[in-house]
């Protein structure tokens, strides 16, 4: 799949989380984007829905989009596959969507990549996750897929060094970063920090925006508060000034879980981002025809 820096990607997070596969199809070709993706949650509601796994595929193709990546991919760090949520206790539909099954997805909707990213922490060293991150990378080229890690503030991948060392120490030519502003606004990370990193390791790159200050509750501000590109304090421009520097040639998606965004509805929202990420990206890209 070729998806490359102009490439504009409608992350699902950025739509309302009810929202069915066609209507998140018609969102972003509305709004011009060339690719969407996918939680395991935005599939299995398809199905349910009745389209078939074909038929998603020529709904894609008539809306001129492909499928970037299936997110996230939580069970590879070590000890992971062995934690049980019921179901009750997984609100967010994350934890009932596995390996088997997002790589079943990803193959199915031709996806370019999974998301990775540790969400139960432990006591494992940084060569205990390469590792893990390596056998995840090797079983993912199976399919032809790339995985990004993103690291997290409370996870045990808390900052980019780490991510960086994960990544380097498991040495898979389809293993690399996603580079999320706001993760990068909350961890701490430099546009020298960036800057600093192999271009060719930067697989994915995420927007949005927030606040100078660090929210109280990271975990809930991540999914709920996050502001569209450009209408926060964070700095947008020296992030995505460093990766071009380095010459990093990885597509922009934008990711703005964002409460109020969401009650605008799917089309509004996906507009509204599209317009703010281009506004912020300096480009001059309308709405398809």
């Amino acid at each position: 799949m070729t998806l490359g820096p102009e490439s504009l990607v409608l992350c699902s997070g950025t739509i309302p989380r009810h929202t069915s596969f066609r209507e998140r199809l018609e969102a972003a070709s509305d709004a011009g984007y060339d690719a969407i993706s996918l939680w395991g949650r935005d599939h299995a509601r398809a199905r349910r829905d009745g389209h078939s796994d074909a038929e998603m595929r020529v709904m894609l193709d008539d809306f001129g989009l492909v499928v970037a990546e299936l997110d996230p991919a939580w069970w590879w760090t070590p000890g992971a596959d062995e934690v049980h949520i019921p179901a009750e206790l997984d609100t967010m539909e994350v934890f009932c969507h596995g390996e088997e099954d997002l790589l079943r997805m990803a193959e199915a909707m031709g996806a370019r990549s999974l998301n990775a990213a540790d969400v139960f922490g432990g006591t494992w060293s940084v060569e205990e996750g390469a590792e893990a991150f390596a056998s995840l990378c090797d079983r993912a080229a199976q399919q032809g897929l790339l995985v990004h890690l993103e690291w997290l503030a409370w996870s045990r991948i808390p900052d980019v060094a780490t991510a960086s060392e994960v990544v380097r120490m498991a040495d898979r030519p389809n293993g690399g970063l996603n580079v999320d502003t706001w993760h990068c606004a909350r961890t701490g990370t430099t546009v020298d920090d960036l800057r600093a990193l192999p271009a060719e390791r930067v697989l994915a790159i995420q927007l949005s925006d927030a606040p100078q200050r660090a929210e109280e509750n990271l975990v809930h501000a991540t999914l709920h508060d996050r502001a569209l590109p450009g209408e926060g304090e964070l700095d947008l421009a020296g992030y995505l000034g460093a990766l071009d520097d380095i010459g990093v040639r990885a597509p922009t998606g934008v990711e703005v879980f964002s409460d109020v965004l969401h009650a605008s509805g799917a089309r509004a929202a996906a507009g509204a981002a599209a317009e703010a990420t281009r506004q912020v990206l300096g480009t001059t890209r309308g709405p398809r025809p």
